[in-house]
């Protein structure tokens, strides 16, 4: 059997994706007659039918299911390697960081600082910025976009390590005109009716997984016009405590929920990842949520009326 070309995936997964020739060829920016026909060939190569057509729809069979899950993990490979290869033909390589805007719990400058620390001599790679929407960092990852991220759990960590750094309590944003901004703490239940940034109910909680690309555009992409959107009543929002502490605005209250659980932020990296400017960030964020974790077990001193009276 002749070997299956990357040119060949990429027209079977826009097709899978899409289950239509017409808006997988212009997705591809091809001509649907030379697309039919290359997925003819390789169902011939493979000598399995991929789809069932009729003539109004397209469907996988069983044997495409198993193709368009591996052929996206193959392609991802191949994506990913010519960009880690571009990146460290570059005469200046960088360490590319993906992470979402002012979504750190407050720890990247300290782990910046770290991580330049451990190559006091000027060899660290010098840091970039990837800043991504909610949920999109790890297939930066592994798509070869980025080099290390720092991500909210839960998140899809096929083909990623990570370890945790930071817990915090998840507030609720929501307009200081909604009845609920009268009560100090709130439950699930409690925001039923309301909806969130991508218009699921409140009430099932957060949700950092990326959106599907049939999904309906995000109205907003960075916190300034999530939290406008809060302060109109159109959405709720769930954010780590931190978060809530960089955004005070007098149109927004923040409550706590009991019944969902703490936001865990994590630094991750490629499986296969073999740099030393990797293991250097990890190394530095490891050790500064180490030292936020110790200084926050410590006992607080006495108060002043206190050390008086001793």
């Amino acid at each position: 059997m002749d070997d299956v070309e990357v040119r060949q995936l990429r027209y079977f997964v826009a097709v899978a994706e899409e289950l239509h020739f017409g808006r997988a060829a212009d997705r591809l920016g091809m001509a649907q007659p030379p697309l039919s026909r290359a997925i003819r060939e390789l169902e011939r190569q493979l000598a399995v039918r991929l789809f069932e057509r009729t003539t109004r729809q397209v469907n996988l069979t069983a044997a495409g299911e198993v193709l368009l899950r591996d052929a996206r993990t193959a392609l991802e490979a191949v994506t990913a390697a010519t960009r880690r290869v571009r990146e460290a033909g570059r005469t200046s390589p960088r360490l590319r960081i993906a992470l979402k805007a002012d979504i750190d719990g407050g720890l990247l400058p300290q782990i910046l600082d770290a991580y330049h620390a451990y190559h006091a001599d000027g060899a660290s790679l010098a840091p970039e910025l990837i800043l991504g929407g909610f949920g999109e960092q790890p297939q930066a990852l592994r798509d070869g976009r980025a080099d290390v991220g720092l991500l909210l759990h839960p998140f899809d960590d096929r083909g990623l390590d990570s370890e945790p750094l930071l817990s915090e309590p998840v507030l609720v944003a929501l307009a200081t005109a909604d009845p609920l901004a009268a009560r100090t703490t709130l439950c699930l239940d409690d925001l039923a009716g309301r909806e969130t940034l991508g218009g699921a109910p409140a009430n099932r909680g957060r949700s950092v997984e990326p959106r599907s690309r049939h999904d309906t555009p995000r109205p907003a992409s960075n916190l300034p016009e999530i939290f406008s959107l809060v302060e109109t009543g159109s959405i709720v929002f769930f954010a780590p405590a931190s978060v809530a502490q960089r955004y005070p605005r007098p149109g927004i209250a923040y409550r706590p929920v009991t019944d969902i659980p703490d936001s865990t932020l994590a630094v991750a990296w490629p499986q296969d990842a073999r740099s030393p400017a990797v293991a250097a960030f990890v190394r530095a964020a490891g050790a500064v949520a180490a030292a936020r974790d110790a200084q926050a077990e410590q006992p607080a001193p006495p108060a002043a009326h206190e050390q008086h009276r001793a």
